[in-house]
């Protein structure tokens, strides 16, 4: 099948990757750093640190042998308009890669790389033209996504916060360290489920605000009952939007991706109504870039 290299530069990772014969043989990711107590980079910071990065990354892992294809990702969503300056390091080395090797270059979004990580690591197998929702929750994305044969249509989500972004404010608030996902988990482990909040979804939309709102006004419940109430909020809100789109499209597949579906918490909650991917290919990853450049370059459906 051959080797195809994945290059992803995301808002906050750096990630170099290598499918053989559809087998991760590498698969490197650098974090980037954010001042302590900040809640986010600057999109100048970031292009600095991935050129950094990319630079490292790929002095560690030596490329020897032949190469058939290159894929990168040059925009959050393949969407128009869709568009950060964070992707353009990433670019412009596949491209210089591309170029030097004379092979060829494909270019996907960052939503589609985790898509196809998903699929991948969840064994996630669609024929061809069938039609299934996938849901992508990230710091900067909630959107539900209706998927057939390669076209992506959003039909439901956030109607005001991301899912992480829901979960940063909160970490931040218990001044846990910027991206908060992994430290609110792990305070969360320790909850009882105390603090309860409702949830807010209509149709196949949700809003996230009013449980910020309740749980930063906490003055007397221990951190890890709030960090496990905002996990659960959004969990239940994911759960009732999954259970809604089913309905309404009689779809029964369900695809969950993203960096906030790496959750433990909220994988309990909607259990078997939805696959995952493994937590490591849920967050920010190029593993899905380089198997999208494999599926382009065999002539498979993307």
């Amino acid at each position: 099948m051959g080797r195809f290299l994945g290059i992803d530069t995301s808002c906050y990772t750096t990630s170099v990757s290598l499918i053989e014969d559809n087998k991760i043989i590498i698969d490197k990711r650098i974090m980037l750093p954010v001042p302590e107590g900040s809640c986010g980079l600057r999109q100048s910071d970031g292009v600095f640190w991935h050129i950094k990065n990319l630079d490292k990354l790929f002095c560690e892992i030596a490329l020897d042998g032949k190469i058939d294809a290159v894929g990168v990702s040059n925009a959050p969503r393949n969407v128009d308009g869709s568009y950060m300056p964070v992707f353009l390091p990433g670019v412009t080395t596949a491209r210089a890669i591309a170029s030097t090797h004379n092979i060829p270059f494909y270019t996907f979004s960052h939503q589609q790389g985790h898509i196809r990580a998903a699929m991948y690591s969840a064994d996630f197998l669609v024929e061809k033209d069938e039609e299934y929702l996938a849901f992508h929750l990230s710091g900067g994305t909630s959107e539900l996504l209706y998927i057939k044969g390669g076209k992506i249509d959003i039909v439901g989500g956030t109607s005001d916060l991301p899912a992480g972004q829901l979960i940063d404010r909160v970490g931040v608030y218990l001044g846990l360290p910027f991206p908060c996902g992994k430290h609110l988990e792990q305070l969360a482990m320790r909850a009882a489920g105390e603090v309860k909040v409702k949830t807010s979804v209509d149709g196949e939309y949700m809003n996230l605000s009013g449980i910020e709102t309740k749980l930063t006004k906490q003055t007397i419940a221990p951190d890890y009952e709030i960090a496990y109430a905002t996990l659960y909020g959004v969990g239940k809100s994911v759960e009732k939007v999954i259970i809604n789109a089913k309905e309404k499209y009689k779809v029964d597949k369900v695809l969950i991706m993203g960096g906030v579906a790496a959750n433990k918490q909220l994988r309990d909650i909607i259990g078997d109504k939805a696959y995952f991917g493994s937590g490591d290919l849920s967050r920010d990853n190029s593993v899905g870039i380089a198997l999208l450049a494999q599926d382009m370059h065999l002539g498979q459906e993307v």
